[in-house]
């Protein structure tokens, strides 16, 4: 209940991250963090999760975040610990996580005088560190300042773009006794800047009076749970909707109305529709419209009447296309006032539904997929697309599908097709390997109950394979389905179409054995070399309940075809050419 009470500043955290309904805390303990987790040891609401580093103590909060809809929260010592984790977080940060990492701090009596770790002039100064990776980071002045900095940390990370915040604890404050007040989270939801009807309802005109509408949708509509306005909204004006990369799912894939994925790994029904059928008013929700999500800044993008651009963040609008029709708000609110709107206009002048006799026709002459997978293919090494169009048919559609960076991406954002909001990630903002090897470990553990499947490379799980064992220590039975191709083979494909040859640099001399590293970790383990085996061990896998790995072994000559286009923007980087690739080679 609220109200005053006194307690120390570990006491106020520990009840803090009660009333937020956390239920883990990710992190590697250290002797500054030491009161924390003698804490925990009083709290069985909330466990504690020995990661093996603190970057995966990180990716864990941050797949735990994304999947439970809750705060992640993570814990690293002083020093090492902390920078250890700042790869974790610059990844929450730049895919909009809300994480609250806490690290320890050497006391302030020994500031200045070489204590061991400390963050003063004289040592690393980790709170300037996460500065540019965090909304937030800052060191603890005074034990009474504890309660105020925590609930602001707290607002900080959920006022309009979600993110991450750091606060750094010196250890002399942490038992410190202090008055405080308790408060109810719902006092701390920051309430966003009201949507500007005005300008909705300007879309709203600007989308009936289209001939040939379309909906671009970002992972700003996924963080907003913007899903089901998105789909009223195109369903009653029946206009097609693409999405980015990173909002892959955030409209169900096999709607008739879906135009799949538009940017990097792509599909060409998105690619024709957006760029090559002269789309006259454009609906963008919810995504900076960079690199990955924009064919590269392909300026066929721009539509000839309007560009309407919704976005929580002003900034963001209008920083790489000219917009028309600029939108500031959250993209479920956003969504709302424009369905209010067209309810309206359709009692006013009659229900008018767009023509789809464009999607339907491209859809008769233009495959879906880059190389349609065939279903009888049982050549050896497993060609990777062929390996998701089996994972498609074997995993629910309600799973949990976390994928890492690398060729994974490639495969699954290409040839997966989502089906229900909520179910699809990959981090892309950073685009830092583990991120779907290790939060698919949080996301288990905020959805127990689903099925959760990591989609990595054999590159990625060199990195941060160890944390299998975590996952085992904790019962978290996810499945990790790892494309072993004997190194970075996409650095490798990249190489090869840039300069027409591979530098030997990305291959391992000695292949790894997933199978045998996942063995003693202490997971299920199987390596597989066919089609015929990947699913009978899938399957088993799916049965057992348990933490699960399995090592395929995929042709590294398949190549994504989606890949080159991000080859030609890397060639205009080294030769400062316009984005196209340079023939001399």
């Amino acid at each position: 209940m609220p109200g005053a009470y006194g307690a120390t500043v570990v006491e106020i955290l520990m009840d803090c991250l009660e009333a937020e309904g956390v239920e883990y805390v990710f992190g590697v303990p250290g002797a500054s963090l030491t009161p924390i987790y003698e804490a925990l040891l009083e709290r069985p609401g909330i466990k504690q999760v020995l990661a093996k580093h603190e970057e995966g103590a990180a990716l864990m909060a941050m797949g735990y975040a994304r999947a439970s809809g809750k705060i992640g929260v993570c814990c690293a010592t002083t020093g090492p610990g902390a920078t250890n984790a700042l790869t974790g977080i610059a990844s929450a940060h730049a895919d909009s996580v809300p994480v609250l990492l806490v690290t320890g701090q050497a006391a302030t009596q020994f500031f200045g005088k070489g204590a061991f770790q400390e963050s003063s002039p004289q040592g690393i100064d980790i709170v300037r560190l996460f500065e540019p990776v965090t909304k937030l980071s800052v060191m603890l002045p005074n034990s009474e300042r504890f309660p105020a900095l925590l609930n602001e940390a707290l607002r900080t990370m959920r006022a309009g773009r979600p993110g991450p915040v750091h606060i750094n604890i010196p250890a002399d404050f942490l038992k410190e006794f202090v008055a405080a007040t308790r408060i109810l989270p719902t006092q701390l939801r920051p309430r966003s800047r009201p949507a500007d009807r005005a300008a909705a309802a300007e879309a709203v005109k600007a989308l009936s009076e289209a001939e040939r509408p379309a909906i671009l949708a970002g992972h700003g509509a996924s963080i907003a749970n913007a899903s089901e306005q998105l789909l009223l909204l195109a369903e009653r004006l029946r206009i097609p909707v693409a999405t980015t990369p990173k909002a892959k799912g955030v409209f169900p894939e096999n709607h008739p109305l879906s135009l799949g994925v538009f940017g990097f790994a792509g599909h060409a029904h998105a690619e024709k529709y957006l760029l090559q059928t002269n789309v006259d008013v454009l609906l963008v929700v919810g995504t900076s419209m960079g690199e990955w999500s924009t064919n590269a800044w392909s300026s066929r993008l721009q539509p000839t009447r309007a560009l309407i651009q919704v976005d929580i963040e002003p900034a963001i609008i209008g920083r790489n296309f000219h917009v028309e029709v600029p939108v500031v708000g959250d993209a479920t609110e956003v969504l709302t006032l424009m369905n209010e709107g067209i309810e309206v206009l359709s009692q006013r002048r009659g229900e008018r539904r767009m023509s789809t006799e464009a999607v339907e026709s491209m859809r008769e002459t233009t495959p879906r997929f880059l190389n349609e997978p065939q279903g009888d293919d049982e050549s050896t090494p497993v060609k990777p697309q062929y390996l998701i169009q089996d994972l498609q048919q074997l995993m629910p559609d309600d799973a949990l599908f976390f994928v890492d960076i690398g060729n994974a991406m490639s495969w699954a954002g290409h040839y997966y097709q989502c089906r229900r909001p909520g179910t699809y990630f990959v981090a892309l903002g950073l685009a830092s390997m583990g991120t779907g090897l290790v939060g698919a470990i949080g996301g288990k553990l905020a959805a127990p109950d689903k099925t959760v499947v990591a989609l990595v490379g054999d590159s990625a799980f060199a990195m941060n394979g160890m944390e299998v064992h975590t996952a085992v220590e904790h019962g978290a039975p996810v499945i990790w389905i790892v494309l072993n191709d004997g190194g970075h083979a996409m650095i490798m494909h990249g190489e090869s179409l840039l300069l027409g040859r591979h530098l030997d640099a990305c291959r391992f001399r000695t292949p790894l054995n997933i199978a045998a590293l996942g063995t003693a970790l202490g997971a299920r383990s199987f390596r597989v070399e066919t089609r015929k085996a990947f699913r009978a061990a899938f399957e088993e896998a799916q049965a057992s309940q348990a933490p699960c790995v399995i090592d395929v072994l995929v042709d590294p000559r398949e190549v994504p075809q989606t890949l080159s286009r991000r080859v030609r923007t890397l060639a205009a980087s080294f030769d400062h050419v316009p984005l196209s690739m340079r023939s001399r080679r």
